[in-house]
């Protein structure tokens, strides 16, 4: 319909909270949307291919491409509520209750054509153009009336009280109009507890009465929509009750299953809001030819049909206020398709799909539905024989799974000319073969800077015979990282030398393959630290028993100087020892730290013994050294003994 506007009880909910709408719209991602705070009316013009809407807060009219997205605007509009078109699409007309004025803009672009004061507190609320005049309503609540602005009267343009004679309403009555009937307003009261409505002829000088009702709720019990329905002498009443009209009285003609607000297109079809969905019905259809869904319990505040009922836009709350959104083949039915494939199945054994395809608009009989298995042998999906589905709209085939893994089978229908494409789809777990792993060399333990052979084994698999090997070194902050990557020889092995100076992992992946599962191994080794001991301050030495013993003098202090593999905060404990009678004895030891060159020097003070064998050894301990980088180390045994 040309003429939209929002309703008092709309522009309440928006001004106290709304809540959030998600309706799929084809725009560019890189246009800007039309958004408005507080929807003021909302019209699309289909010789320009443009949908105007109006921002209560901003007093501000937006216009959008049918997309959806925002390409001009105009301030200055101030508490626009409803906007209306002239029957030529080129005169965009807003009520601007803020400043009592009708404002009148160039549709293509949005300057200011005129602007006509309407002498009232009260309005303009809602606006239509019907019979070469704009038609507003205005007034408070117990008080409201109809006005007209005659675009051609150069003299008085606006006409005010032109309610027929003996007619009124409470407050700012709802106006609709449909361009194939010109010349006729549909009224509606809006409020709560409201009932009257009427069809007004505006063809002629005087406004005259065509249908009226008030006094009862029979019909209605409040009014928030009413619409013209194109073709029949009818109103829609909030999206739902169909009212007919003859001899001047307005009786109960049918509904539809729900509602809450709608608008009709040229050729009958009701776009309709209702809880979290737009419903398209066919005329007194009981069932939806399309739905869309806006949310889990959301309402869009308002919409309109394109005046060739291509499309529906749509104004969808969102967190940063409504955004026109547009929703595109309304006279498509959108089927519905299941599939049901088992949970679980054995590879290479047959197993069955089933499902059903149904629609509330009939289907045709016998379609065709395309199947395709997607796998790890066929990553892109591999098309099988179509299925036919049954009269009753099941149907099943067979299929035996090649390859392991989440096997998925999409089953999709191209639609055609009542139906849209749709496509379901179902996964079904397909056990792979485990295979056998191993890295040798797990728990060995190497001088520091062996050069160590590591061999991965991989056992049968299907396909794939490569592995990449990992390694990850203590300490060095590097973590995993790939020291080969290739294939196996025909024994299953790949082997990699890696020269350990701290502690190492290795490991070996395989990434499976259609008919194996994937697979880690790892090995460990410990790598010693390099570590040597010098003794200085002797007098002497001496080979004896096939070991080299140091000489001092008791009043001499030994002086050992330790050299170990460096690391931060590493430290060398270093351990003494006495022969004394027929077996070694402790005689104490103590960590000293060592500089970052890995040196540490320790000089043996007190009252030295005489006669006596003494040695003593540097050592790292794991864990305990201050890191645990290394595997525990002990340096050589060094002799000394004192004399007088």
């Amino acid at each position: 319909m040309r003429t939209r506007s929002i309703s008092t009880a709309t522009a309440l909910a928006v001004l106290f909270g709304s809540t959030v709408l998600s309706v799929a719209a084809a725009r560019s991602a890189s246009a800007a949307s039309a958004v408005v705070a507080v929807p003021g009316g909302i019209v699309a013009d289909g010789a320009l291919k443009r949908v105007f809407v109006g921002d209560r807060s901003a007093g501000k009219v937006l216009a959008a491409d049918y997309s959806g997205a925002l390409v001009d605007s105009v301030s200055g509009v101030s508490g626009v509520s409803g906007l209306a078109l002239s029957d030529d699409g080129a005169t965009l007309y807003a009520a601007a209750g803020g400043s009592h004025e009708i404002v009148a803009l160039d549709a293509a672009t949005l300057d200011v054509k005129a602007r006509y004061a309407v002498a009232t507190t009260e309005g303009p609320r809602y606006v239509a153009f019907a019979g070469g005049k704009v038609w507003f309503t205005y007034g408070d609540q117990w008080d409201g009336d109809l006005g007209s602005v005659d675009p051609a009267s150069e003299t008085d343009p606006v006409t005010l009280g032109r309610y027929p004679q003996g007619y009124g309403v409470w407050g700012p009555a709802l106006l609709d109009t449909d361009p194939s009937a010109p010349g006729l307003l549909a009224v509606g009261e809006t409020g709560l507890s409201t009932d009257a409505m009427a069809i007004i002829d505006v063809s002629g000088a005087t406004p005259q009465p065509v249908a009226w009702h008030e006094g009862d709720y029979t019909l209605n019990n409040g009014i928030g929509d009413i619409d013209l329905v194109p073709g029949v002498s009818e109103v829609l009443v909030n999206g739902m009750q169909r009212n007919a009209y003859a001899d001047g009285k307005f009786t109960a003609a049918g509904s539809y299953p729900s509602g809450h607000r709608a608008d009709i297109a040229a050729n009958g079809l009701v776009a309709q809001i209702y809880g979290g969905k737009v419903a398209v019905y066919r005329p007194n259809a009981t069932q939806p030819l399309r739905t869309y869904t806006t949310g889990t319990s959301s309402t869009a505040a308002a919409l309109t049909w394109a005046p060739d009922s291509s499309r529906i836009f749509a104004l969808v709350g969102t967190s940063g206020g409504y955004t026109l959104q547009t929703l595109t083949d309304p006279t498509l039915n959108v089927p519905t398709l299941t599939v049901n494939a088992p949970a679980t199945a054995a590879r290479a054994k047959s197993l069955t799909v089933t499902g059903k395809l149904s629609a509330t608009v009939p289907l045709p009989s016998g379609v065709p539905l395309q199947v395709t298995r997607t796998d790890l042998e066929s990553p892109n999906g591999k098309a099988l024989p179509s299925v036919t589905v049954r009269a009753d709209g099941t149907y099943s085939f067979t299929d035996t799974p090649p390859a392991g893994g989440n096997v998925k089978y999409a089953v999709t229908y191209a639609g055609d000319a009542d139906h849209t494409a749709v496509s379901a789809s179902d996964t079904v777990d397909v056990p792979r073969s485990a295979v056998t792993l191993t890295v040798n060399r797990n728990g060995g333990v190497y001088a520091y800077g062996t050069a160590v052979k590591f061999t991965a084994n991989l056992g049968k698999t299907y396909k794939n015979r490569t592995l990449s090997l990992y390694a990850d070194t203590a300490g060095d902050d590097k973590g995993k990282y790939v020291v080969k990557t290739g294939a196996v020889d025909s024994k299953g092995n790949l082997p990699v030398t890696l020269t350990v100076r701290r502690d190492t992992t290795v490991s070996a992946s395989f990434s499976g393959d259609a008919r194996t599962v994937a697979k880690t191994a790892t090995s460990r080794v410990g790598a010693r630290v390099w570590v040597s001991l010098s003794v200085s301050r002797y007098y002497k030495k001496a080979t004896v028993s096939g070991r080299t013993r140091y000489y001092f003098r008791k009043k001499t202090n030994p002086l050992f100087t330790t050299t170990m593999t460096p690391y931060p905060g590493r430290s060398q404990r270093l351990q003494l020892q006495v022969y004394y009678n027929g077996a070694w004895r402790s005689s104490g030891s103590q960590y000293f730290a060592l500089n970052s060159a890995g040196k540490s020097v320790v000089q043996l003070v007190g009252t030295h013994q005489v006669g006596y064998v003494m040695r003593v050894r540097p050592c790292y301990h794991d864990g305990a050294s201050g890191d645990a980088v290394n595997a525990t180390t002990y340096g050589s045994w060094r002799y000394y003994t004192f004399t007088s």
